[in-house]
């Protein structure tokens, strides 16, 4: 089969390699979509943390199921995708709840080999029924389930102000779990595009450009000087998380889904005068990836919004750098193979 692997920094070269021999309790998956994700460009830059080369990228994945073994209820030929954070089972987080912050986690693309391939094996128990989605819906449920962790870790309840800090693929992904769970969102990015595309294909009403205007005094404006209960940082930027302190209500949660690779600071009389609650989102768990399946099938949200750009696996190589160009305007790429 063919296998696209990122080698070092700013190259990724195609090669072949033997097609998986299924395993005990695993699954073989020919895998039909590829969507890539920030942590696939910041990998390809040299700049995304828990990350070691040469890795094969892709966890945003969709497939037909051609094999499985200890898979209940799943059938060859179905549409499938999965979740692709592989844990123990046995550490401290598994054993209360949280898989996805497994003390020995490995995520697919990450830690181990990802699904720029043609036949990737995963966990049986890892996989997820297509239930009717598209290749292209599922191959969009993992981000989506991630932006769905981040809201249900905030707790955001009907009516507050969730103020979402990054218009990327992920920060979108939060705006649209907020919404649906009642929330008056404020989109803060710096790139006007973006903006206007929460506007146009989210219904996002409050938009803060912080290049432009001073986004504590929009924050303050448009939340009747109360500042947002929420805050939510989604850009993976040092600068932007320090200043999301900033836009913190008295009593607000601030969650931190964006990674940066440096330290946060803030005014510790600042943080402590608020009573404020600190807290990171990692990954997702098998609820939110169900919570996001159901909201497309009720049609709560549309996946082909987030799909600017489409290419054919051969082309990956060739196309790839041109996706951290933000001139191109790149919500999410899809691979199809």
């Amino acid at each position: 089969m063919k296998i696209l692997t990122c080698t070092t920094p700013r190259e990724l070269i195609y090669g072949e390699a033997s097609q998986p021999e299924l395993k005990k309790d695993h699954a073989i998956i020919r895998i039909r979509r590829i969507g890539i994700c920030g942590t696939d460009l910041h990998a390809f830059e040299g700049t995304q943390p828990f990350f070691s080369y040469p890795r094969v990228l892709g966890h945003e994945l969709s497939g037909e199921l051609v094999a499985a073994d200890g898979a209940p209820g799943f059938e060859v030929g179905e549409a499938v995708t999965f979740i692709p954070y592989f844990n123990c089972g046995k550490c401290i987080a598994c054993r209360t709840g949280k898989p996805n912050c497994c003390v020995n986690i490995a995520v697919c693309g990450v830690h181990v080999d990802g699904g720029m391939v043609e036949y990737l094996q995963v966990p049986s128990a890892s996989l997820l029924h297509g239930e009717g989605l598209s290749f292209d819906a599922l191959a969009l449920v993992e981000p989506l389930a991630i932006g769905a962790h981040g809201v249900r870790r905030a707790g955001v309840m009907p009516g507050e102000f969730v103020a979402v800090i990054g218009a990327g693929p992920i920060g979108l992904g939060i705006m649209e779990f907020a919404r649906i769970a009642g929330a008056e969102v404020i989109a803060v990015d710096i790139n006007s595009r973006r903006l206007q595309f929460c506007k146009d294909k989210l219904s996002i009403r409050h938009t803060i450009n912080a290049a432009a205007e001073n986004p504590e005094a929009a924050l303050q404006t448009i939340t009747h000087g109360d500042f947002p209960t929420v805050v939510i940082d989604a850009t993976g930027s040092q600068r932007a998380i320090n200043d999301g302190f900033r836009y913190l209500a008295h009593g607000g949660r601030y969650v931190l889904v964006g990674l940066q690779r440096g330290e946060i600071t803030v005014a510790h009389p600042e943080f402590h005068k608020r009573e404020a609650t600190l807290m990171s989102s990692r990954n997702a768990t098998k609820e939110d990836f169900r919570h996001v399946m159901d909201a497309m099938r009720k049609g709560l949200v549309d996946p082909t919004h987030y799909i600017t750009h489409t290419v054919k696996f051969d082309a990956v190589a060739r196309e790839f750098a041109s996706w951290l160009d933000p001139a191109n305007g790149v919500v999410k790429a899809m691979v199809q193979l």
